[in-house]
């Protein structure tokens, strides 16, 4: 991990007991690599050890936008990758997923702007997520010819296995509302000033005791020996295909699929376009 990742990725606790913990590249949208992974990851384990001290853990971004999913330069970069370096790089992309999913503190994502791929992961992840009625989400590996193996067991508990389905193979943007209607949200506000207004009201709140947070089923599957086959088997094999590799060189070149995102929940229901 390299020093910058420090910088990168802030943990600020309160003498309340509320441990804020923001993605800081704004001019990347939040987009994150190995280095910001391995910091996120570090962080959790850190939060994991210190329940006296934390209460609630704020997942947040800096800026516009919670978090793009991953960088595009680390993509690319991917695609050269043998086998096994896209395999220990997914691991590394599931087991800081794991973290955050297991912390014994509540964990609550702030969602403004574009959450995309990994970033609505991150979402998933958390035991509750605040979004801004005109977020930008979107399970976007489909648009790069990749799988969301490594997400997918998060998405799958929070939304369930029908929406996973269709919205991993669409690829289709969505808003904070829609995102609330499926489960991935569980508070919408109009504006992203109000995220902060939600985190004090929740950071106030009455947490989940620790005996009882620990006491509820950690959905042992998704760090079972079937989904962890499946995260190194098909996170990113499609990396060396054709077409994902032309996908990934071309992004450069072309504006971030989220800033042209249809989201579904503002304009129709879920389903195909009608003519």
């Amino acid at each position: 991990m390299s020093d910058a990742a420090e910088n990168e990725v802030l943990l600020d606790v309160t003498p309340g007991g509320a441990a804020i913990v923001t993605l800081n590249r704004p001019d990347k949208h939040n987009a994150f690599n190995a280095d910001i992974i391995a910091r996120l990851s570090d962080i959790f384990e850190t939060l994991r050890a210190n329940t006296d001290e934390v209460r609630v853990v704020f997942l947040r971004g800096a800026g516009r936008s919670f978090s793009a999913g991953a960088d595009l330069e680390w993509m690319k970069a991917a695609a050269d990758w043998t086998h096994e370096d896209n395999q220990a790089d997914a691991l590394n992309l599931a087991r800081m997923l794991k973290r955050l999913h297991d912390l014994p503190q509540t964990t609550i994502a702030l969602v403004q702007g574009a959450a995309m791929g990994g970033g609505a992961g991150l979402m998933a992840a958390c035991d509750v997520a605040v979004a801004v009625k005109d977020a930008k989400i979107r399970f976007s590996e489909v648009r790069l010819g990749l799988t969301p193996a490594t997400i997918s067991p998060f998405v799958v508990r929070a939304i369930g296995p029908r929406y996973a389905r269709a919205l991993f193979a669409t690829g289709e943007g969505f808003d904070g509302e829609f995102a609330h209607k499926v489960g991935l949200a569980q508070y919408v506000v109009e504006s992203a000033d109000e995220l902060d207004d939600m985190m004090e009201y929740l950071a106030s709140s009455p947490s989940r005791p620790r005996r009882a947070r620990c006491a509820t089923p950690r959905r042992w599957w998704i760090w079972s020996p079937v989904a962890r086959s499946m995260t190194t088997s098909c996170a990113r094999p499609l990396t060396r295909s054709p077409i994902a590799g032309s996908a990934m060189r071309a992004a450069k070149a072309s504006p971030p699929s989220w800033k042209n995102a249809n989201p579904i929940g503002r304009t129709r229901p879920f389903g195909p376009a009608r003519s």
